[in-house]
């Protein structure tokens, strides 16, 4: 219990949400992202929107803050990318949550010429197909991130990530691909909590329950997030919130938080 308790300081979460407050919550974080941006000197918030209930929140608070601040006489402006490589299965999810967000611009940039021609070049050697499939989706994370940060070189906006709390303790992000950003608004909640949220945003049911997927395996396509890790989000929640866990979802959490300590940190540096 002592480990439990010490990760969940460590991600910093916020274990009274779902009790109520949240409106409260929802302003809280829209004011992190206005003071965010403020203080930055730039004028735009920059997005990538896959389909997920997670861009679907962090998109939607974006527009509330942009909002807010024009109100505030501070010009600013929120973009929300597509960043499908070739065709996306689930487009029409994606759609759907434009539609709830309503960003002020929407830009597209297909990734596939950038990310076939990367690893085009790849001299790949022996490594077996399942080896490849793995570092392409990789590439394929950190070609999206390069998209939404050269979008945002030429909008003068800092670059908006979707990382939560559960996402952060599994480590389930790609480090340099989805785990960059100048600015994570969902830190600290678990699923169960962005769910919540994002219901209170006014997300459609479909978009909030929806089954969680990086879909960036080509072998194992739309694989769900809890299939990867080997437990479920609710197991993961339960354990964040202080919740008593079985020994098996305990040693996967607890496995994969040391496991994945390097992404959560700044880079190595000599004594």
């Amino acid at each position: 219990m002592e480990t439990q308790a010490r990760i969940a300081r460590e991600l910093n979460i916020n274990r009274l949400l779902g009790k109520g407050g949240e409106a409260d919550e929802l302003q809280r974080r829209i004011d992190f992202i206005k003071l965010t941006l403020r203080q930055s000197g730039c004028r735009a918030l920059v997005l990538g929107i896959s389909g997920g209930v997670d861009s679907l929140t962090a998109g939607r608070l974006c527009q509330l803050a942009v909002e807010q601040l024009r109100s505030e006489d501070y010009e600013a402006r929120f973009i929300a990318m597509r960043l499908p490589y070739k065709t996306q299965a689930d487009e029409r999810d994606a759609q759907a949550s434009l539609d709830v967000i309503a960003p002020d611009q929407i830009e597209t940039l297909n990734i596939a010429a950038c990310v076939d021609g990367l690893m085009g070049s790849l001299s790949a050697g022996q490594a077996s197909a399942e080896r490849l499939d793995f570092i392409k989706g990789n590439v394929k994370a950190r070609a999206r991130m390069m998209a939404q940060y050269a979008v945002a070189n030429l909008h003068n906006a800092l670059v908006v990530g979707t990382d939560h709390g559960a996402e952060a303790l599994m480590g389930f992000f790609t480090k340099f691909g989805d785990g960059a950003c100048d600015l994570a608004p969902l830190s600290g909640l678990t699923k169960t909590q962005v769910r919540l949220l994002a219901s209170a945003l006014g997300g459609p049911r479909h978009l909030v329950v929806k089954a969680p997927t990086a879909d960036l395996e080509e072998l194992a396509p739309g694989k769900p997030d809890e299939l990867a890790y080997g437990c479920s989000y609710d197991e993961i929640d339960h354990y964040l919130m202080g919740g008593a866990v079985s020994e098996r979802v305990r040693a996967i959490v607890e496995s994969a938080y040391l496991k994945t300590a390097h992404k959560r940190a700044l880079p190595l540096i000599p004594d």
